[in-house]
Formats: structure tokens, sequence, C-alpha cells
């Protein structure tokens, strides 16, 4: 008997060893973040009891593998639940205005140069999509009627008002049924943009500012670029912000598309060495309590539209390859995987001419299934672009809502953004046109992003802390540093620059916002600037520095019209610009957000050329006087004519265009 009983002792301590070792992931007490829910104590431990039943479940056991915890907990969510779980929605706060025309407060602006132009002064008129709009619940709503646990944060606001709300939001979420987190999400807000529109970038914040992605990628300083990253990481989860919904992986290889501000330019090796730097500054080698979890898109990269014209709209649904390069725009989005970013997003265009269905890309399975989960091995979250189901379902308008649902997700879609009401999707599954276990996947993959984000742990942040980290001085000093190695000296060919001590500058800012019957010209900077003396007009300066930043009224301003890059198109006024140059030296400076076509005041006489990718006065002054040397290297091909732009492949990177294609070549950039 004794025998026996040594015999079985021996059995369990092995069994229980095996095991122990089996769902063991922490030992070390993890500090937990709670506002309502009781603590359970055990073996001088504690954990949150999340559903409040006085006894530890799987879920809430911190000591166990995500993987155990994961199926507790979706063994114990009504389906309901895990529907709520599968939508993402914009949410609002008090006095938000995001999406009002002319609003007081909280308007997503220009972001464009905050110090150099006057506030607000590319307000756009945001003209409907084509079908209805998103829809946005009351976040109480949300998250206790709707069960919606992630969200889309677009306000622009104080660290403060961001901190509060999100733990505001997380206390809310932790007096539901089984206390599931929530997660919030944002476009980018560290980049001095032009076009800040819904959906694009939230523009000028208190966050560090950096130049935009095309400077990011210009720099062609890769440490820099995952420094930045790092920042900006630590900015986020400061104020609650743990997903990111960026960053574009699309190349700028057809001139004319209006989002080539986001992109980090139209060669897929810089793409792809940005992407992969991204993703590691902002999460990590694995995503924790320290990350913020990226969303790259758009797969399988949104360049190549036809004319340019963008999916938002109907008029810009289709995407094609006419120089057969398909496999050269999944590049960065290899680089991401590989990275391990935690989703990745699909655009709206539908392809033509190519093997795969003519439909979206959120309904492509070929696409989807095929190349990017079975071919391509990305393993994380598929995350709809906003509003593929009910306002840009191209290629599938004869399919019901309900049916549309159904072939994203046998698709492989987890998640779908732009609506705030579950009701249509749990139809889809009551209705049987969708398995509950298929659900249970994609629940799977977005509870597991949770878990690994510590967020079931502790979701809560310091006010005080997030006050004292965003935008600090030590992090913009980083910024500042971006944004002189983001300039790209192009033409210095009569040596004008570097600007020598003394010289009477005649600086003029020229940004036309569309709005006012003048353009906005600011002839002075608004800071003091050592060893130059500025000057009233062009008649008595030495030099006349001309900021140039065209504007083509951002993407929502599109009508279908043919797209123009031209500068006379992009509210430049080249007969005044000609006026300046032909009469004095000039130094030309041009922000571009676009590959504009400058014939129109070159033809060969503009000597003296920069271009910037948002920048500011300061870091501009400190490269024309050679307080900094110019490092950067233009990150596009700008074409020499619009001719040369009509004739571009929209699959084709300018460097490897004709000849007679190039004005500014990919890679161009002078030093003194």
């Amino acid at each position: 008997m004794k025998k026996n009983s040594w015999f079985i002792g021996i059995l369990i301590l092995l069994f229980g060893s095996c095991h122990s070792t089996k769902i063991a992931k922490n030992t070390v007490q993890p500090e937990l973040g709670f506002r309502s829910v009781p603590l359970l104590k055990i073996d001088g431990l504690q954990f949150k009891d999340l559903n409040k039943n006085s006894q530890l479940d799987d879920y809430e056991d911190w000591r166990l593998t995500d993987e155990i915890r994961i199926k507790d907990l979706i063994s114990k969510m009504t389906i309901e639940e895990k529907i709520g779980f599968m939508i993402i929605s914009t949410t609002r706060l008090a006095g938000d205005y995001s999406f009002q025309q002319n609003a007081p407060k909280s308007e997503i602006t220009s972001g464009f140069n905050e110090e150099d132009l006057v506030q607000n002064v590319n307000m756009f008129s945001r003209k409907p999509l084509p079908n209805p709009t998103m829809s946005v619940a009351g976040t109480t709503k949300g998250v206790l009627t709707y069960n919606l646990r992630h969200f889309i944060l677009r306000a622009n606001t104080s660290a403060k008002i961001m901190a509060d709300w999100s733990n505001n939001l997380q206390a809310l979420a932790e007096t539901s049924r089984l206390g599931i987190p929530c997660i919030v999400a944002s476009n980018p807000r560290n980049h001095i943009t032009v076009d800040a529109a819904i959906g694009l970038s939230v523009g000028t914040t208190v966050f560090s500012k950096w130049p935009s992605e095309l400077g990011l990628a210009s720099m062609r300083d890769l440490k820099l670029t995952r420094e930045f990253a790092e920042i900006a990481a630590k900015e986020w989860t400061a104020v609650g912000l743990r997903k990111g919904y960026m960053y574009m992986a699309d190349l700028a290889t057809e001139p004319r598309w209006q989002r080539i501000e986001g992109t980090f330019g139209e060669d897929a090796d810089l793409a792809s060495d940005m992407i992969r730097e991204i993703v590691l500054g902002f999460q990590g080698k694995h995503l924790n309590k320290n990350s913020v979890a990226m969303t790259i898109k758009h797969f399988p990269g949104g360049g190549p539209q036809v004319e340019g014209q963008d999916p938002h709209f109907e008029w810009g649904k289709d995407q094609h390859y006419p120089g057969g390069m398909f496999d050269y725009h999944l590049k960065p989005f290899k680089a991401a995987i590989e990275a391990g970013t935690s989703s990745i997003m699909p655009y709206y265009a539908k392809p033509i001419g190519t093997q795969y269905e003519e439909v979206a890309f959120s309904y492509n399975k070929g696409i989807i299934n095929d190349l990017l989960r079975k071919k391509m091995r990305f393993k994380g979250i598929i995350n709809s672009d906003s509003g593929p189901i009910d306002m840009m379902p191209w290629g599938v308008e004869n399919l019901s809502i309900l049916e549309r649902y159904q072939k994203a997700i046998d698709c492989g879609v987890d998640i779908f953004s732009g609506t705030a009401d579950p009701t249509l999707l749990l139809e889809t599954v009551k209705k049987g046109l969708i398995s509950e276990s298929r659900i249970d996947e994609s629940i799977t993959r977005l509870l597991r992003e949770k878990f690994e984000l510590d967020l079931f742990e502790n979701p809560y942040v310091n006010t005080d802390q997030a006050i004292k980290i965003v935008g600090n001085a030590e992090f913009q000093k980083k910024g500042d540093l971006a944004l002189r190695k983001s300039i790209v000296l192009l033409r210095n060919d009569s040596k004008l620059l570097p600007i020598s001590k003394k010289t009477k500058i005649y600086f003029e800012t020229y940004f036309d916002n569309g709005k006012s019957k003048n353009s906005i010209t600011i002839n002075k900077p608004n800071i003091q600037y050592p060893n130059l003396e500025f000057v009233d007009s062009k008649e008595a300066a030495d030099v006349v520095l001309l900021w140039l930043i065209p504007n083509s009224g951002g993407l929502f301003a599109a009508n279908g019209s043919p797209i123009e890059l031209s500068l006379s198109k992009n509210k430049i006024d080249v007969y005044h610009v000609n006026e300046i140059t032909k009469t004095k030296p000039t130094v030309v400076v041009i922000n571009y957000t676009s590959p504009w076509v400058i014939d129109e005041i070159d033809n060969g006489k503009l000597k003296t050329v920069l271009a910037t990718f948002g920048t500011t006065q300061e870091a501009l002054l400190d490269i024309v006087t050679g307080v900094f040397n110019p490092k950067g290297k233009i990150p596009f091909t700008t074409p020499i004519s619009t001719q040369a732009v009509l004739e571009n492949q929209s699959d084709v990177p300018g460097y490897l265009k004709p000849k007679r294609y190039a004005l500014f070549k990919f890679g161009d950039g002078l030093s003194y």
C-alpha cells in the first residue's frame, strides 16, 4: 500500500510539474489596475475578480498562458458579446466636434506648421461619402448595450483629457458582466501634415512633432526612425492609446494618388525598412505592456489606383497593375509581418486585370485567405477599413448587408470598422450564414492582442505622468533633429546656399487655403533668428526665401475630376512666383505632399530648390544658413511634365519609369 502511495505521489508530482510548466506564464505579481471589481487573494497573490463571482476563473489568472485564458473567456462569452467584440467604432468626447464643419473646438485641422500659418488655415469642406457615413455610438451605450470593446479616438485634445477619458472608459468596461477591458486606436498624431482629414491624420497635436511619413523616409536614418516610434509609443501609452491605425505600407508609384503624404515613398525596399523600424519601435519584438499594437495598411498596397482616384469614392474603386508589378507592392507588408505587426488592414479598392476576383480586398478570398494568410503566413488580426460593408462595398453591391458580412468573414476579416451597431452582424450569425466556431477564431485573435498588451491586468494610466510625458522637451529635441534631416536640397546651381551672415532676407510663406479671397502669406518668420536681417519687401532684400505649400484641397475634396499635379491647379500663383524669381536671387522651397509638377515656375530657370515634407521655420532656416548641413534624399520621383504623369504606369516606381519621366529622381539630394 505504501509502495502504491509512493508511486502515485511520484506520478502526481511529475504530472503536476509538467502541467504547471505547460500552463504557467507568469509567477511574479503584476501591478493590477482596477476601480470597482473586488480582488481575490490566493497564496499571497492578488487577482481581479472581473466577473464578480468570488472565485478565480482561468481568464482572470495572470499566471496562466494567454491561450488558456482566451479559451476560458470565449467559453463564457455570449454570442452578443462576441459580435460586439468584432466591431471597432469611432468614439466621441463631450464637446468633440470632429465631424462637424466649422466647429469651435476639437476640429481636425491642417496641422501644417502651426508656428508658420495662422490656426485653422486648412479647414476644408468635407464632401459626404457616396453612401451612409460612419455611425457613432455614445460610449456608455457602446460598452454596455452593444458590447463594444474596440474604439477609435479622433478627438484632438489635451493629454489630461485623453488620459482621464481613457480611465473612465476602462472603469465603465470593468462594470460589465465579464469586465473585459477596452482598446483605443488612433490615426497618426505626431506628424506635421497638410491633409489631416478624418481617418488620415489627427494633425497638429500636443504630442511631439515630427515630419510627415515622407519626411521620415527622406531622412534615410533608420536609427532615428526607430527612436521616433519608441518615443511616440511612450506618448501614446501614457494617455491610453494602445492601438495605431497606421502606418501605410502603400507605395507612391501613382503620383496622382492623394494619399501619398502618408506613405514612405515609392521604393519598396526603403518602405520595407521604414515599416520594420516603425513596427519594432511601437510594439517591441513582442507585444507587451508598453506596446502600441500596429495596424499596417492598406493590403495589398493602395498606391496603383486608376488615374490616382481613391476608392473612398465610387469613381476611384479600381486598382490596376499595368506594369505587372503586383508583387513589388507586397514587399513592405512582408517586412511588417516579419516584424510582428499585430494587425493588417485591407483597402477598399478592387483589383482589375489580375488573377484575383474583382471585388474589394475585404471581400477578396484570394487576397486575404490565400495570399495574406496562407502564402505570407500572417497570423494576426485582419481589420477592415472603415465602411466596406455599407459605404464602399465595391464589387459586391448586389449582395445584401448580411451577405457582405458573410463573404468578408469567410475571406478572413476579424473586425469591422465604420459602424457602431453590431445588430446586422449578429443577425448574420443567428441566421446561420456564419458559424460561431468561425466567430471564435476572430475572437481568439482579438483577445490575444489584449492579453499580450497586459490590458486585463492594468488598462489604466497615470494622468499626471501623461501630462509630463506627452510632447516633453527631450522628445521634441529628437523630433527637431528629424525635422532638419528631412529637408532635401535638390539644386544649388548658383551656390546661393548656405546664406551668409547679415544677409537681408525677404521670407515669404505662400499658402492658399482655398477659402479666403487672398492667399495667406507670411512675410516674416514669427521667431527670432540670429545673424539674419528680415526685411519687409523683396526690393529691400539680398535674397528671397520663398516657401510654397501647394494644396490640393485634401482627399475628401475630390469630386471625380482628373487629378492635377501642376502648381497652378494646387493653389499656387505661378505668376506671383515667377515675378519674384526673375527679379531677385531666390531660394524656392516646395512642400511636397504629392510629386508636384513644377514646370510652370521652372523651365530650367530655378537655380536653388529645396524640398520639405512637413517641417518648421527654425528647421528650414538652419538648413539655408548652413547651421545644419542638408542630408535628406527625396523619397519619390517628381515628374517632368503633366504629359509624363498621364503616360505613367501606376504600379511602377518612378526610378523605373522611362528617362523622360523624371525632373528630380528618387534619391536625389545634395549637401554643402
